[in-house]
Protein backbone atom coordinates (compact mmCIF):
# COMPACT_ATOMS: atom_id res chain seq x y z
CA UNK A 1 0.00 0.00 0.00
CA UNK A 2 1.19 3.59 -0.50
CA UNK A 3 -0.28 6.57 1.73
CA UNK A 4 -0.35 9.51 0.42
CA UNK A 5 0.09 12.57 2.72
CA UNK A 6 -1.36 15.31 0.67
CA UNK A 7 -0.75 19.06 0.68
CA UNK A 8 -2.82 22.19 -0.50
CA UNK A 9 -0.56 24.93 -0.41
CA UNK A 10 -2.89 26.34 -3.56
CA UNK A 11 -6.61 26.50 -3.17
CA UNK A 12 -8.71 24.58 -1.68
CA UNK A 13 -10.79 23.87 -4.64
CA UNK A 14 -8.04 21.58 -5.54
CA UNK A 15 -8.30 19.11 -2.43
CA UNK A 16 -10.51 17.12 -4.94
CA UNK A 17 -7.29 15.71 -6.16
CA UNK A 18 -6.20 14.09 -2.74
CA UNK A 19 -9.01 11.28 -3.89
CA UNK A 20 -7.57 10.58 -7.65
CA UNK A 21 -4.00 10.80 -6.58
CA UNK A 22 -4.92 7.96 -3.63
CA UNK A 23 -6.39 5.88 -6.55
CA UNK A 24 -3.43 6.26 -8.95
CA UNK A 25 -0.95 5.26 -5.89
CA UNK A 26 -3.27 2.11 -5.59
CA UNK A 27 -3.00 1.20 -9.45
CA UNK A 28 1.18 2.06 -9.13
CA UNK A 29 1.26 0.00 -6.52
CA UNK A 30 -0.73 -2.83 -8.23
CA UNK A 31 0.92 -2.66 -11.78
CA UNK A 32 4.60 -2.85 -10.07
CA UNK A 33 3.80 -5.50 -7.65
CA UNK A 34 5.04 -3.83 -4.89
CA UNK A 35 5.16 -5.75 -1.43
CA UNK A 36 6.56 -2.67 1.39
CA UNK A 37 4.09 -0.20 2.83
CA UNK A 38 4.80 3.05 1.20
CA UNK A 39 4.35 6.94 2.31
CA UNK A 40 4.89 9.88 -0.17
CA UNK A 41 3.92 13.94 0.46
CA UNK A 42 2.62 15.65 -2.91
CA UNK A 43 2.59 19.13 -2.19
CA UNK A 44 -0.07 21.74 -4.79
CA UNK A 45 1.85 24.76 -4.88
CA UNK A 46 2.70 28.05 -6.49
CA UNK A 47 4.46 29.10 -9.67
CA UNK A 48 6.53 31.07 -6.92
CA UNK A 49 7.07 28.60 -4.93
CA UNK A 50 7.87 25.63 -7.37
CA UNK A 51 10.48 28.72 -9.32
CA UNK A 52 12.11 29.10 -5.81
CA UNK A 53 12.27 25.28 -5.39
CA UNK A 54 13.86 24.76 -8.88
CA UNK A 55 16.67 27.60 -8.54
CA UNK A 56 17.53 26.63 -4.84
CA UNK A 57 17.90 22.50 -5.18
CA UNK A 58 18.10 22.09 -8.78
CA UNK A 59 20.04 25.39 -9.69
CA UNK A 60 17.43 25.98 -12.58
CA UNK A 61 16.05 29.52 -12.75
CA UNK A 62 12.35 28.55 -14.39
CA UNK A 63 8.95 27.94 -13.32
CA UNK A 64 9.04 23.56 -13.60
CA UNK A 65 5.61 21.84 -13.22
CA UNK A 66 6.39 18.87 -10.83
CA UNK A 67 9.82 18.29 -8.34
CA UNK A 68 10.18 15.37 -6.53
CA UNK A 69 12.67 14.84 -3.72
CA UNK A 70 13.60 10.57 -4.02
CA UNK A 71 14.26 9.87 -0.38
CA UNK A 72 17.20 6.84 0.23
CA UNK A 73 14.81 3.76 1.68
CA UNK A 74 17.18 1.57 2.70
CA UNK A 75 17.53 4.10 5.68
CA UNK A 76 14.25 4.29 6.62
CA UNK A 77 13.39 3.15 9.99
CA UNK A 78 9.19 3.75 9.90
CA UNK A 79 6.67 1.04 9.09
CA UNK A 80 5.92 2.64 6.23
CA UNK A 81 8.40 3.57 3.69
CA UNK A 82 9.15 7.26 2.95
CA UNK A 83 9.46 7.60 -0.65
CA UNK A 84 9.98 11.28 -0.64
CA UNK A 85 8.00 14.68 -1.55
CA UNK A 86 6.24 15.57 -4.90
CA UNK A 87 5.51 19.37 -5.59
CA UNK A 88 3.63 20.08 -8.07
CA UNK A 89 2.55 23.54 -9.67
CA UNK A 90 -1.27 24.33 -10.24
CA UNK A 91 -0.82 26.90 -12.42
CA UNK A 92 1.54 25.34 -14.93
CA UNK A 93 -0.74 22.48 -14.62
CA UNK A 94 -3.01 24.63 -15.67
CA UNK A 95 -0.90 26.53 -18.22
CA UNK A 96 0.25 22.94 -19.88
CA UNK A 97 -2.96 21.38 -19.75
CA UNK A 98 -4.52 24.68 -22.28
CA UNK A 99 -1.39 24.24 -24.44
CA UNK A 100 -1.97 20.22 -24.91
CA UNK A 101 -5.62 20.76 -25.02
CA UNK A 102 -6.46 18.17 -22.83
CA UNK A 103 -8.18 18.28 -19.37
CA UNK A 104 -6.51 19.62 -15.87
CA UNK A 105 -7.33 16.67 -14.44
CA UNK A 106 -5.24 14.82 -16.71
CA UNK A 107 -2.35 16.99 -16.25
CA UNK A 108 -2.18 17.05 -12.66
CA UNK A 109 -2.60 13.09 -12.64
CA UNK A 110 0.25 13.00 -15.30
CA UNK A 111 2.79 15.00 -12.92
CA UNK A 112 1.47 12.91 -9.52
CA UNK A 113 2.39 10.04 -11.52
CA UNK A 114 5.35 11.17 -12.93
CA UNK A 115 7.09 12.07 -9.46
CA UNK A 116 5.44 9.25 -7.61
CA UNK A 117 7.88 7.06 -10.12
CA UNK A 118 10.81 8.94 -9.57
CA UNK A 119 10.44 8.31 -6.12
CA UNK A 120 10.13 4.82 -6.95
CA UNK A 121 13.54 5.21 -8.58
CA UNK A 122 12.72 5.38 -12.50
CA UNK A 123 14.06 8.18 -14.16
CA UNK A 124 14.87 8.95 -17.74
CA UNK A 125 17.90 10.37 -18.45
CA UNK A 126 18.56 8.56 -21.02
CA UNK A 127 15.66 7.62 -24.25
CA UNK A 128 15.59 3.65 -23.17
CA UNK A 129 14.53 4.48 -19.40
CA UNK A 130 12.15 7.78 -20.82
CA UNK A 131 10.30 5.11 -22.81
CA UNK A 132 10.04 2.59 -19.65
CA UNK A 133 8.88 5.63 -17.85
CA UNK A 134 6.68 7.28 -20.24
CA UNK A 135 4.80 4.00 -21.06
CA UNK A 136 4.35 2.92 -17.11
CA UNK A 137 2.80 6.59 -16.36
CA UNK A 138 0.34 5.87 -19.61
CA UNK A 139 -0.11 2.12 -17.94
CA UNK A 140 -1.13 3.72 -14.43
CA UNK A 141 -3.22 6.78 -15.98
CA UNK A 142 -4.84 4.38 -18.35
CA UNK A 143 -6.06 1.81 -15.31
Amino acid sequence: MITINFINEYQNEYNIYETLFNELAIKAYQHLKLVDNYEISVTLVSNEVIHQMNREYRNKDYITDVISFENDLQYSFEDDLDLGDVFISVAKAIEQANEYQHSLKRELCFLFVHGLLHCLGYDHQDEESEKEMFKLQEVILDA
